[in-house]
């Protein structure tokens, strides 16, 4: 039997996984903003503020939010931010 895709209760399980995060963005000048969840339960996210443009954005992302959405919401299937500045 194939389970029913709960986008409300998906989106709040990652809401509440990146409001732990969200302190530490927001002391940086930055936050976080959930796009899109894909029915394959792929999280899709974007950098907002400082964080958009921030060399360690990637960093952020790998260590910080996918990493807490990962831990807390097993059932994703992927995390993905749209626009991470690259690394020089």
């Amino acid at each position: 039997m194939e389970t029913v895709f709960d986008y409300e209760l998906l989106k709040e399980k990652v809401d509440t996984a990146l409001n732990s995060i969200r302190p530490y963005l927001e002391a940086d000048g930055g936050n976080v903003k959930v796009l899109e969840i894909t029915e394959d339960k792929v999280v899709r996210l974007e950098l907002l503020g400082a964080c958009g443009s921030c060399p360690m954005s990637a960093m952020t992302f790998k260590a910080g939010l996918e990493e807490s959405i990962r831990r807390s919401v097993p059932e994703v299937t992927g995390v993905e931010a749209v626009n991470i500045t690259p690394a020089f």
